[in-house]
């Protein structure tokens, strides 16, 4: 919806052909933390105004060790960025709205999609529509239709190399109607991992590490909460109130990357060729990114220069790299492992006491966290 909502602005025709119900998608809860340049880009795109009157600025990363350190980065002054606490779904709320006014061809429900001629000047999009078959003709097609869509395997198999790392646990996570932490908050602790973040000013969004063959039945808001509370330091344990959990669900984690990001006319973004971690943020920033460089790109080719869609695989997945591999590292730094060592945990607590002395690792950490420039 992004990337056709900026293609429309540039005087682009497009159509998003959408698998889910349009109630589907708004009822999902994804993620909330927006890089720097994330905001600018819905700003640029006339997208801020919701944003900027209800969004959370954040100023800071926090993490906390041991149950009782706690480490805050002040990304404004290390870095000179701040971040913003801002739903995907009031994204997806505002993509909507702005496609209705903009007279945008939106086709839901769309069932048995296959994509046609994707190497030819004149690449197709077929599709059935309760029970009716269209066809859409087109220069190109984005295949923004995440892991399980139909883009990414629709690039030949001995063309496509696929990475992959599944890490052994997972996150149960609930959003609950209260108050939360004045700060984002991560947490390393023996218990393992936790994390608290938030939506709103009355909708909070928290995290704990499972293991990765726990089921939602495993998980009542009881021992959520008991877990979450042991696993932060005092102080923030004390801030936390509790409630009724309102929505609930184990994800498990996985870095996933397929390359190329193109092949013909067709140009993959998000999940369809790539999949991070959670911990770092970056699932959502980096399908914006993706799509402000093909975006770009499109409309340079209109403009009379191809070079933006020929590079734009290899420019995508420079991004994209980048942020898997701060998505590691995070993970690994704060998450408890299966068969981890007293020696692998004072490793990693030791880490963390090098961050909080070292205004150089630091900077390292926020920089990447709060989004490295775009290539321009």
């Amino acid at each position: 919806m992004l990337l056709s909502h900026l293609l429309t602005r540039a005087g682009i025709e497009n159509i998003v052909i959408e698998r889910q119900s349009k109630a589907h998608v708004l009822d999902r809860i994804r993620a909330g933390v927006l890089e720097w340049g994330t905001v600018e880009t819905l700003r640029d795109a006339g997208l801020g105004d919701r944003m900027d009157a209800e969004g959370k600025v954040h100023e800071t990363i926090n993490i906390a060790w041991r149950g009782r350190e706690l480490l805050s980065i002040d990304t404004a002054d290390v870095v000179g960025k701040l971040m913003m606490a801002y739903g995907q779904t009031r994204i997806q709320e505002d993509l909507f709205d702005a496609a209705e006014a903009l007279g945008t061809t939106v086709f839901f429900d769309a069932q048995d999609v296959v994509l046609g001629d994707l190497t030819s000047d004149a690449p197709n999009v077929t599709f059935d529509i309760d029970g009716e078959s269209c066809r859409i003709d087109a220069d190109f097609v984005a295949g923004c239709d995440g892991f399980h869509g139909v883009s990414r395997v629709a690039i030949p198999e001995q063309l496509r190399t696929e990475y992959e790392k599944v890490y052994p646990f997972g996150w149960v996570g609930i959003m609950s109607e209260t108050p939360p932490l004045p700060i984002l908050l991560y947490a390393n602790h023996e218990r393992g991992f936790a994390l608290c973040s938030m939506r709103n000013p009355m909708l909070s969004r928290y995290y704990v590490q499972c293991p990765i063959d726990d089921q939602v039945e495993d998980w009542n808001d009881d021992r959520f909460w008991s877990e979450l509370i042991a696993r932060l330091p005092p102080v923030q344990a004390a801030q936390l109130v509790t409630g009724p959990s309102i929505e609930k669900s184990i994800a498990p984690l996985r870095s996933f990357v397929s390359e190329p990001m193109s092949y013909g006319r067709l140009f993959l973004a998000g999940d369809a060729a790539h999949i991070v971690p959670p911990t770092g943020a970056k699932g959502l920033n980096l399908a914006v990114s993706d799509v402000r460089y093909l975006s770009q790109a499109i409309v340079a080719h209109y403009a009379g220069d191809p070079s933006g869609l020929s590079d734009y695989s290899a420019k995508a997945l420079r991004r994209v790299w980048g942020a898997v591999r701060f998505s590691w590292w995070l993970t690994s730094l704060l998450h408890r492992f299966p068969h981890q060592s007293a020696f692998d945990q004072r490793a990693q607590e030791q880490e963390l006491f090098y961050l909080s002395s070292s205004r150089a690792a630091q900077t390292a950490l926020a920089e990447q966290y709060v989004g490295l420039p775009f290539e321009s």
